[in-house]
């Protein structure tokens, strides 16, 4: 009996060592030509594609998640309807502003327009132009004001909507700040920031040199602080660089 217990135990032995005289070499071969990953049992979440698939610009992160835009329905200057959905797919550049803004607004369209007009041959840019005075602007004065500024970009929808669901997405949704005040000129403060989303809905910038997100794009550099040779200020040429990009994800 024990003389076939140890027969048994060296049939296997023998056919361990064939094993692996014929396939360890193989695996090893395979894993050195990348054929094997580790990664290849696992689900890929958005901080590995990050890493290994998109460009070097940062997410803004809450709470150690990327921020996406959230969910939006606003009616643009044509009367259509606009979703977040319609962005999918699309690199675009966000903004809060008003028709009758006497002060900042009309510095970050013209820049804007200077944008656009610099990706004027690519279908998956656009802006997305949020009207902070709503009871104001209508479609129709939307409309004008998109003609008066040149704004041509089929992607470029200038919204009006419900006031509170537009300042929640202002202060909330991409942490642009928006309120209003009697006491400045126009009676409303909003930031001059613009953010930048990425094909999939997430909020994306480059970093400062200590490695941190800028977040936001200043679109109120004045002309004094310097221009490139296109005659844009430089705080724009760095939003150029960054769309081109993301454009290229």
């Amino acid at each position: 009996m024990s003389n076939k217990i140890n027969y048994s135990y060296v049939g296997i032995a023998f056919i361990i060592l064939v094993f692996g005289i014929i396939f360890i070499p193989k695996i090893i071969d395979r894993v050195s030509k990348d054929d094997i990953t580790r990664d290849e049992s696992r689900s890929k979440d958005v901080s590995t594609i990050k890493k290994e698939e998109k460009s070097d610009l940062a997410y803004l992160e809450i709470n150690g998640q990327p921020k996406k835009v959230p969910a939006f329905s606003f009616t643009n200057q044509d009367g259509k309807t606009i979703t977040n959905e319609d962005y999918l797919g699309k690199v675009y550049v966000v903004e809060f502003f008003f028709t009758t803004c006497p002060t900042i607004c009309p510095i970050m369209n013209r820049n804007l327009v200077q944008v656009q007009n610099h990706f004027k041959d690519f279908e998956d840019f656009g802006v997305a132009s949020f009207t902070i005075t709503p009871d104001i602007d209508t479609p129709e004065v939307l409309k004008a004001y998109a003609d008066n500024y040149g704004i041509v970009n089929p992607n470029w929808h200038l919204m009006t909507g419900d006031e509170a669901a537009i300042y929640k997405l202002a202060n909330e949704g991409f942490n642009l700040y928006t309120a209003k005040d009697e006491t400045v000129e126009g009676g409303f403060e909003h930031s001059g920031n613009f953010a930048l989303i990425d094909k999939e809905g997430f909020i994306r910038s480059r970093r400062d040199n200590f490695g941190n997100p800028l977040i936001f794009y200043n679109g109120l550099i004045p002309e004094a602080d310097g221009k490139d040779d296109d005659g844009i200020p430089q705080e724009i040429t760095i939003l150029k660089e960054d769309i081109a990009k993301l454009l290229k994800e």
